[in-house]
């Protein structure tokens, strides 16, 4: 039975990250500090874990047969034994539920390490939410296999940086972790379009996924104080609302101060529908990317913009 240190996840999220990739640092503590802000609000409950949304490519059917993919997170205090078959959170049946009435086949990953401290023994194995029928563990990368999803020929080393990861906080590191380790899993064996799910609240009626972000607020003449999002985000979220049904989405910003000091200003919360509504039709030039390039950004007014309360969470 093995486990896997804090020192080894650090280890290798500085060879996963690029290290132009500060978007993603910065998202990360960002995703950690809503989760907290949520318990503290009385909504802890209510919100989901992080994973990722996959599509095919290739093979004459881009964009076709969307996975959602959830992993457990691996505590460093815990073994993880192959044969394991642990339980999910309660609340991941509720909106895995809602992702497949919308046709997303969504599941559950739990990991297995067969040498402690040495990330590449570790495999996950997944199963199948939101369907009547009790499932059973299935390697990942079975699932994608049966559907479709074209293998990977040619080997992509997806280890390669050597970024400093000091900047996420210890108790980020594990939910980081494996999410990253999963990606990569995933992206070894395949030639999949892989995008973030920063987690999913699920409302008194609607379930949203979240694309949360860490801004500072912009000026514009004609917008006045706005907030940006990058253009793939802004797609992603649209595909959301294409897939019908009681599936939205919401864009949590955490306002910062300055890129400097990164002190909070306020959390603010838009639905999608108000954000296709309200959001500038000319996009305009953004900051780094996350494969370190430039974006392009979708600006939304500030005003349109709703605060992260208890009060407007429980209006959702």
């Amino acid at each position: 039975m093995s486990t896997m240190s804090l020192n080894q996840m650090r280890a290798f999220l500085s060879q996963s990250i690029s290290s132009t990739n500060q978007n993603k640092l910065r998202g990360t503590v960002a995703e950690i500090d809503f989760r907290t802000h949520l318990t503290q609000l009385g909504f802890g409950n209510r919100v989901s874990m992080g994973g990722w949304i996959i599509r095919r490519k290739r093979n004459n059917a881009f964009g076709h047969t969307p996975v959602a993919l959830f992993p457990e997170v691996v505590d460093p205090a815990n073994q993880y034994p192959l044969g394991r078959t642990p339980a999910p959170a309660h609340g991941l049946h509720a909106v895995c539920n809602r992702l497949h009435q919308n046709g997303i086949q969504s599941y559950f990953c739990a990991a297995t390490i067969g040498t402690a401290n040495n990330y590449s023994t570790l495999t996950w194995q997944a199963l199948q939410l939101g369907i009547p029928a009790q499932g059973q563990f299935v390697p990942v990368i079975d699932i994608l296999t049966g559907l479709g999803h074209a293998p990977r020929i040619r080997h992509h080393n997806f280890l390669r940086y050597h970024t400093n990861t000091q900047t996420i906080p210890a108790a980020a590191v594990p939910e980081e972790f494996s999410k990253e380790h999963l990606r990569v899993s995933v992206e070894n064996a395949f030639l999949a379009e892989m995008s973030d799910i920063d987690g999913v609240l699920w409302g008194n009626q609607i379930t949203y996924p979240l694309e949360i972000k860490e801004k500072t607020v912009a000026q514009s003449p004609d917008l006045g104080p706005f907030f940006g999002l990058d253009l793939g985000p802004f797609v992603k979220l649209a595909f959301y609302a294409a897939m019908g049904g009681q599936l939205h989405s919401i864009f949590v910003v955490r306002e910062i101060d300055d890129v400097q000091h990164r002190n909070l200003v306020n959390w603010w919360f838009i639905t999608f529908d108000q954000l296709a509504r309200y959001a500038s039709w000319v996009p305009q030039g953004g900051g780094t990317n996350m494969g370190g390039g430039r974006s392009s950004v979708v600006r939304i007014p500030r005003q349109e913009f709703q605060l992260l309360t208890a009060q407007t969470l429980a209006q959702l």
